[in-house]
């Protein structure tokens, strides 16, 4: 992650549009080329951007992880679900983190 291209990282101060932009055109994917493909073959969460935002940040609940996990490496979800509920994750974080900041400078 190069800290002079900002589509390499989520910012704190980042909209929520700009969150579901750089996840969706620059978050790389452990998906397959096709969603025939990716419902046969399935992802790979190792690899998967998302997910790794998921693992290391955003989701609290080990039960839902593995749940995604293997969803994920079967096929049954595809790329842009898992993209999406890590967009909802982080920007639900932000949300709260930019109120909190509001909050504090106004003191």
């Amino acid at each position: 992650m190069s800290a002079s291209d900002s589509n390499s990282y989520i910012a704190l101060t980042d909209s929520p549009k700009e969150v579901e932009r750089k996840i969706n055109k620059y978050a790389f994917s452990g998906g397959q080329p096709t969603i025939e493909e990716h419902r046969k073959k399935g992802g790979n969460p190792d690899i998967d951007v998302s997910f790794q935002y998921l693992k290391m940040f955003f989701e609290e609940d080990d039960k839902k992880l593995a749940q995604i996990e293997k969803e994920y490496r079967s096929g049954k979800m595809l790329s842009g679900e898992l993209k999406k509920y890590t967009i909802d994750k982080i920007n639900k974080f932000l949300s709260e983190h930019q109120k909190n900041r509001e909050r504090v400078k106004k003191r």
